[in-house]
């Protein structure tokens, strides 16, 4: 996390909100020769106290067992910031390149489930994610040919973060005056999806 204060005034709520709302995120352990990593979708509980995720049989992080410590990275949107989109020089003196971003980290053990556990978490992932979806029928598993989703989950296992810790940077110019940084984000709408979703997060900062 970015050791600026400035950067670190989000609520807990607030983070847990953005990492439940991503559901996706990079699961990192210690391994015996370094940092292990693992790209996973995830459940986040409404009361925050877990992520149920499933990792491949053959996975290192998932052939290590637990419990471990570990910590899950979620990732927003994030964008490169030029020194002259703050402004003229004579106005905004010195300045130098930075990275606008928002990530949420969750802290906690990482500890397998009971094989049992594992319908129940995929079924409860696919819907989740097909209730975003406009416009279409939800997938569910009884779409599939019987046997078929018993022989595929026989290649996962299901895990849960046991969450102790959420720390959030929102990193969107809140070190810089107001009218400096309505400029920064109306040079950032006429950038990519990522430029202009950060530039909409900017506009929402208290006192903008």
């Amino acid at each position: 996390m970015h050791p600026n204060p400035a950067f670190r005034q989000e609520p807990r709520d607030r983070n847990l909100a953005f990492a439940r709302s991503r559901g996706f995120g990079i699961l990192s352990v210690n391994g015996p020769e370094g940092p292990l990593a693992a790209h996973v979708p995830f459940l986040l509980a409404e009361a925050a106290g877990f992520a149920d995720l499933h990792l491949a049989r053959s996975n290192p992080i998932a052939r290590a067992g637990g419990p471990a410590p570990a910590v899950i990275f979620v990732a927003g949107p994030d964008t490169y910031v030029s020194p002259d989109f703050y402004g003229p020089h004579s106005e905004v003196p010195d300045q130098v390149p930075t990275w606008n971003y928002v990530a949420v980290h969750l802290r906690g053990v990482l500890e397998p489930l009971p094989e049992d556990a594992l319908r129940p978490h995929v079924d409860t992932l696919s819907a989740e994610h097909e209730s975003r979806i406009a416009d279409k029928t939800p997938w569910t598993s009884a779409k599939m040919t019987e046997g078929a989703m018993p022989r595929m989950m026989r290649m996962i296992l299901p895990f849960r973060l046991r969450i102790t810790g959420v720390d959030g940077t929102w990193k969107l110019n809140q070190n810089k005056p107001v009218d400096v940084r309505d400029r920064a984000a109306a040079a950032l709408d006429r950038g990519n999806e990522a430029s202009r979703a950060i530039a909409a997060l900017m506009r929402a900062l208290p006192g903008t």
